[in-house]
């Protein structure tokens, strides 16, 4: 069922194009997440052809990418993949905090949403048990993000068929 074009806002008004950034940090972990992203769209009726893949080194440097790429006009909206972990070195909060803060401002300045499936979880330690836990924690977030991408849109999409009524 191709439910693209009832969800993305009306010819001319928006772009039609997503963009989906994602950290190289564990990227063992952030590619489960982005691949079920990558699969509800399609589900969805998102093509693939319309949809822009990004990787930057870690999830610090996504918002000053979601904010590039938000201004250049060409997205709908923007999605961000990443997993932020206590290194034991720093207090790994500072960095998720400073993450979604940047995403949020770069929606809010830009206008163009911008939706987080970066996580932070309490605990991470490198065995398999948590890396069997997260990686499919991390499905069920991109997953979550494709539905919530979509939502957002149809909501943008019914506020521009307002407005021109």
């Amino acid at each position: 069922m191709n439910q693209y074009p009832k969800y993305f806002p009306i010819a001319g008004a928006r772009p039609q194009r997503l963009a989906v950034v994602c950290a190289l940090w564990h990227a063992d972990l952030v590619e489960q997440a982005r691949d079920a992203l990558l699969d509800e769209l399609t589900r969805l009726g998102v093509a693939d052809a319309d949809i822009d893949r990004y990787q930057v080194p870690g999830a610090f440097e996504i918002p000053l990418l979601a904010q590039q790429l938000a201004r250049s006009g060409r997205y709908a909206a923007i999605v961000a993949c990443a997993l932020v972990v206590d290194g034991g070195i720093y207090r790994h909060e500072f960095v998720a905090n400073a993450v979604i803060d940047g995403l949020m401002r770069a929606q809010l300045d830009s206008g163009v949403p911008v939706l987080s499936a970066v996580l932070t979880p309490q605990a991470f330690h490198e065995h398999e048990t948590h890396a069997r836990f997260f990686a499919e924690h991390l499905v069920t977030k991109g997953r979550e993000a494709a539905r919530a991408c979509v939502a957002t849109l149809g909501v943008h999409r019914a506020l521009v068929e307002q407005a021109a009524a």
